[in-house]
């Protein structure tokens, strides 16, 4: 099933991440509610009877009609610098190396609202738990995790809880997530879903390095609103970005979009046929072993999944009727192609 089966193939984006339309900035919630109480002093109207400052100027114009204008405008700014400085920023950065034997932290910080916890190690190493403390991403909000595996390091990455996207009023929700993964190092990025509301707005770039001995397993799931409370995700925008990169040399890359009537293009059968949560993993280094293990499992699955390999990777696409269907052809592919045992959050 290849990539036309969700959404769109488009040329690169021209830039590395999107800003939030219209934002100046993320400014300062105090200068702001200042400059908020200025304009009731100026479009107040002038005490005392008109005098000439007040009258039309020659020709039509008025100095009062531009003076409310501008600062109908600097209210605007106002409200955008508002909406900026309330949005959601968060950073993760982590670094592990191996050091006697296992994978330990070398360098963690956290910035803004997105935090990073290791409540378990598995065989595979330890595995880094995101939490987003804000409770959801909305129009604006601006997350990054950045990753670094030295030689012969292991990890595991997942989240918290699936994550939720909601309603945009304009501008896009931003995910940028980066990873270096050394010699002999193995990453597994494994998130829980993330389900996107009605009229909800993402934009997500992957950008993975690896060296020649690097192992990497990819793993990322949408689900277009919460079926169990009949919801339907009419209109909305998802734009993925993925850029895999081995010893500098481009060996993966591909452009997703899904924009407008969601609904209705995910209706269409050369889009999803119907099916209302999408999948896909890659597997850096991938052959025709892990194809054959995958086909051996299709009983198993409930939804559409599909899987292809060529030049050293893997890559499967799955498409379900919903969020559970959908996790359970994932767990059903990634125990065919032996990937260590799912983080133990997503049991709880």
């Amino acid at each position: 099933m290849g990539r036309h089966a969700h959404g769109e193939l488009h040329p690169p984006l021209q830039g590395e991440g999107r800003t939030a339309e219209g934002s100046p900035g993320w400014g300062d919630g105090g200068a702001a509610r200042n400059t908020q109480a200025g304009f009731a002093a100026r479009l107040s109207p002038p005490p005392g009877p008109l005098a000439r400052a007040d009258l039309p100027p020659p020709g039509g114009g008025s100095r009062r009609g531009d003076a409310i204008a501008h600062d109908a405008t600097l209210e605007e700014e106002v409200k955008r610098a508002t909406f900026a400085a309330n949005r959601a920023v968060g950073r993760v950065s982590l670094a592990v190396a191996a050091t006697r034997g296992a994978t330990r932290r070398t360098t963690t910080r956290e910035e803004g609202s997105l935090r990073v916890r290791f409540p378990n190690a598995c065989a595979g190493g330890p595995e880094a738990v995101l939490v987003n403390t804000a409770g959801g991403i909305a129009g604006g909000d601006r997350f990054a995790v950045d990753l670094a595996l030295d030689a012969g390091a292991r990890l595991t990455v997942t989240t918290a809880a699936a994550e939720k996207i909601y309603r945009s009023l304009g501008p896009d929700a931003c995910l940028d997530v980066s990873a270096t993964v050394k010699d002999g190092a193995a990453l597994t990025w494994l998130p829980q879903e993330t389900i996107l509301f009605d009229r909800a707005r993402l934009a997500r770039t992957i950008t993975i390095a690896l060296t020649r001995s690097a192992k990497l397993l990819l793993a990322e799931t949408i689900v277009f609103g919460r079926s169990a409370m009949g919801e339907t995700v009419r209109e909305g925008s998802v734009i993925d970005r993925w850029r895999v990169r081995r010893d500098g040399r481009l060996i993966f890359a591909e452009n997703f979009r899904l924009d407008g009537p969601v609904t209705d293009r995910l209706n269409e059968p050369a889009v999803a046929g119907g099916c209302t949560a999408i999948g896909t993993v890659l597997v850096v280094p991938g052959d025709d072993v892990a194809v054959a293990a995958v086909r051996t499992a299709y009983a198993q699955f409930r939804g559409e999944v599909g899987i292809s390999a060529w030049n050293g990777i893997a890559l499967a696409r799955l498409a379900a009727r919903d969020g559970a269907a959908l996790r359970h052809d994932l767990v059903v592919l990634l125990s065919a192609l032996g990937c260590c045992p799912l983080p133990r959050i997503w049991l709880n």
